[in-house]
């Protein structure tokens, strides 16, 4: 349908999961996609440590330099800081804290930070950020890990803050709060049976893992003309989690 036609688009995390879903989407629907990952694919993508401002920074313009326009931001990339120590807050460690929330906020703030700045030059521009229903509800024995749910609610405040102040600048911001997603980042949760048995309480729409394509579709609807009166949104893909 060529939705995006003619846009320019960063896309980060797409080196895979919801990232490449995303990336290859907007491709298919005309633009011209970026990829920031730590781990570059082909020669569309660039390899940025997203934690590292200085190196956020230089990307964007090299994008701004190579098309002369940059027109959506989907921030993806992110994780699990359980290799760190994350868990509940009795127990997490400080490492786990602080690299978890460099990993995950610290990371969304510079990509806004850098894009907001062309955007506003151009007068309009989208910012799709990836955050999860655990920025939204707790997470029980299963899902306890508070560095990384602490992250993923920031990036809400921190998306709808940017929607309120940007929108008479001609700038929207929207955020995606996805469940279980079948993606390399949810490995510990597919290996699990314990996990497994437990889909049909926790996305009880399907009872199954939702796929990156979900995800993907949904930031394409934010990404475009679709969602021009939309800002601000929270917008959940997770087969019921959040609603029961």
């Amino acid at each position: 349908m060529n939705r995006l036609q003619d846009q320019v688009a960063i896309v980060t995390g797409g080196a895979s999961g919801i990232g490449l879903a995303t990336a290859q989407l907007f491709a298919e629907e005309g633009a011209r996609v970026v990829v920031f990952d730590i781990q570059p694919t082909d020669a569309e993508s660039m390899r940025v440590d997203l934690t590292a401002p200085v190196e956020v920074e230089e990307a964007v313009k090299g994008v701004i330099s190579g098309y002369g326009q940059l027109d959506i931001l989907v921030n993806v990339a992110g994780g699990s800081g359980r290799k760190w120590g994350d868990g509940p807050a009795d127990s997490c460690t400080l490492e786990g804290w602080d690299k978890t929330l460099r990993l995950n906020l610290d990371s969304v703030f510079y990509c806004c930070k850098y894009a907001l700045q062309p955007m506003l030059s151009q007068g309009h521009g989208v910012i799709v950020n990836v955050s999860s229903v655990l920025g939204l509800v707790g997470g029980d024995e299963d899902f306890a890990t508070h560095g990384y749910a602490s992250s993923k609610g920031a990036v809400i405040s921190l998306t709808r803050s940017i929607a309120a102040y940007y929108a008479p600048r001609g700038i929207r911001a929207n955020v995606i709060c996805p469940s279980l997603i079948a993606t390399p980042m949810s490995r510990r949760a597919q290996e699990s049976d314990h996990i497994r048995s437990r889909l049909p309480e926790l996305q009880p729409l399907t009872g199954e893992f939702g796929s990156a394509r979900d995800v993907a579709q949904a930031a394409l609807y934010l990404a475009s003309a679709e969602s021009s009166f939309v800002t601000g949104s929270v917008l959940t893909v997770d087969g019921g989690w959040t609603v029961r």
